[in-house]
């Protein structure tokens, strides 16, 4: 069988790639192709987590041994086959990237083809390009920081206290009117 995954990116609109890969073919493989596709050197740290439909983690594939709880599965990505943890079509997976930051590619087992094999994973369509590997930890930190929402200083008054003129009854409910959860 033959697995195609489509390879998104929260942080740039139009990257994307698409690979083909063998489902013999172990998730270290597909972690190189996946490196070779957007040009990454290969000495960073990497997981592969198959979520669920809503994105949520659940198996952790990783690329060295981790000292894990002995109650949970231990997958490495160069001793897990494919086909072992991946059988349906449209199946989610967060392939992260820089542990530092948590940055990850999204990727979907977009098709399954049977009766073909793939010798060598290939990237068959290569779109954009894609984010930086890794990227300076305190530049990252003052981006989250621009881009967060700031209450204005009008909502406080000189003492730090919260100007409740300020707030909108309609949306918060009257907070003038002391404590709910007081009985």
């Amino acid at each position: 069988m033959v697995y195609r995954f489509v390879i998104l990116s929260d942080e740039v609109d139009d990257f994307r790639r698409d690979i083909l890969i063998d489902s013999d073919a172990t998730f270290y493989d597909l972690h190189d192709a996946i490196l070779d596709s957007v040009g990454y050197k290969k000495d960073e740290m990497a997981s592969f987590f198959i979520c669920d439909e809503d994105w949520i983690k659940e198996k952790e594939i990783t690329l060295m041994e981790m000292d894990t709880s002995s109650e949970e599965d231990s997958y490495l990505m160069d001793a897990t086959r494919l086909r072992d943890l991946l059988d349906e079509e449209r199946q989610k997976i967060l392939y992260v990237f820089d542990f530092l930051t948590d940055r990850a590619f999204f990727m979907e087992l977009k098709e399954i083809v049977t009766g073909k094999n793939q010798p060598e994973a290939r990237c068959v369509k290569s779109v954009g390009k894609p984010p930086v590997q890794t990227i300076n930890f305190e530049e990252f930190e003052s981006k989250l920081q621009a881009s967060a929402t700031r209450l204005d200083d009008d909502f406080y008054e000189e003492d730090d206290t919260l100007n409740l003129d300020e707030y909108d009854d309609e949306d918060f409910g009257n907070l003038s009117e002391g404590n709910p959860f007081e009985d």
